[in-house]
């Protein structure tokens, strides 16, 4: 069965509440199992995670005069919270808040309630918390970078994107714009072996393409991290993975923040570039569980959606944003926010 149908069927089950289409068969869990255990040895082997550095504040205030901050709020799980760097400005989230000030020429109040180890079904939590952050405080843009626990632990993908998918219309229903980052291509992962690689990058990607189709029916925009991340991580595992072997290093959360910052700054209408495809970049319109296929298998795709209705059901745009370093940015420390 191809991704595309694939991906629908989870996410119509995700929809309509059908909760057996899992994650992994059956026939591979012993497999599975054994693979694990001998991962477990070499992965995330370096004791005690310390707690990710708070990137909460205020970036760009250069930019403060009589603009009003953007507000920008980031959840999800230790990628979107930063686990294994040691400095706030080294964090998605800040590198995110820094890049969107410098390109919108405004400041931007970032909150960040991200949790290390979080399910997608700790989305509801954390929307609640964004929402009641403060009285009358709603954020113009999220950015979501959840999935690969869900992975782990073997939740059902119709469940994942269930909550996912309840998440991003909460928050749309409140007026906040929403990227997600789908699921990373656990298949990167060094010293993760055969079958077990093989397995997480199916699955890791099987996830991304779902989650893609229940984002964007609810309004949001989607960025894949899995096939951007792979090359790069398998070809530098030393320089893009951290100290435990599992979560990024400064440098792999640069690239993840540099795929996500163009799509971040075009839901805010402020990124230099039409919103129309490019031909020449391969861009164009597809039906949605389509672009969510193709989008699975190359990172820095952008899925939005284009037209409510077609001829095999709803359609998306499917873009490839020029990403651009925005270097002066990347280096702010954030001020603190009043509480």
């Amino acid at each position: 069965m191809s991704r595309a149908r694939v991906a629908r069927r989870i996410a119509a089950g995700a929809a309509y509440g059908g909760g057996g289409i899992g994650l992994l068969g059956a026939a591979a869990v012993g497999v599975v199992l054994a693979e694990v255990q001998l991962a477990k040895r070499s992965v995330g082997n370096s004791g005690v995670h310390p707690a990710p550095p708070r990137a909460d504040g205020l970036y760009g205030w250069g930019f403060a005069g009589d603009a009003e901050p953007l507000r920008f709020a980031m959840l999800g799980d230790s990628t979107a919270a930063g686990q294994g760097v040691y400095r706030a400005r080294q964090t998605p989230a800040s590198l995110l808040a820094a890049g969107l000030a410098a390109v919108a020429e405004r400041p931007v109040e970032l909150r960040n309630v991200a949790l290390p180890g979080a399910q997608s079904d700790d989305l509801d939590r954390q929307t609640t918390l964004i929402l009641s952050e403060a009285p009358g405080w709603v954020p113009d843009v999220c950015v979501v970078m959840i999935g690969a626990n869900d992975v782990t632990h073997r939740m059902p993908a119709t469940r994942s994107v269930r909550h996912l998918s309840a998440a991003v219309r909460r928050l749309r229903t409140a007026g906040a714009e929403v990227v997600v980052g789908t699921c990373p291509d656990l298949g990167t992962v060094e010293n993760v072996y055969q079958p077990l690689r093989w397995m997480a990058r199916r699955v890791s990607r099987q996830l991304a393409a779902a989650q893609t189709i229940g984002v964007v029916e609810q309004g949001g925009r989607t960025v894949s991290l899995g096939d951007l991340l792979g090359p790069e991580f398998l070809a530098n595992p030393r320089e893009l993975f951290g100290p435990d072997n599992y979560h990024p290093s400064a440098e792999g959360y640069a690239t993840a923040a540099m795929a996500v910052l163009p799509t971040l700054c075009a839901a805010l209408g402020v990124w230099p570039e039409e919103e129309r495809p490019d031909v020449s970049r391969r861009e164009g319109f597809l039906p949605v569980a389509r672009a969510a296929a193709q989008a699975a298998s190359e990172g820095g795709t952008e899925v939005a959606a284009a037209m409510p209705t077609g001829p095999r059901g709803p359609w998306a745009l499917l873009k490839r944003r020029r990403r651009r370093r925005i270097h002066h940015a990347l280096h702010q420390d954030p001020s603190p926010l009043p509480r």
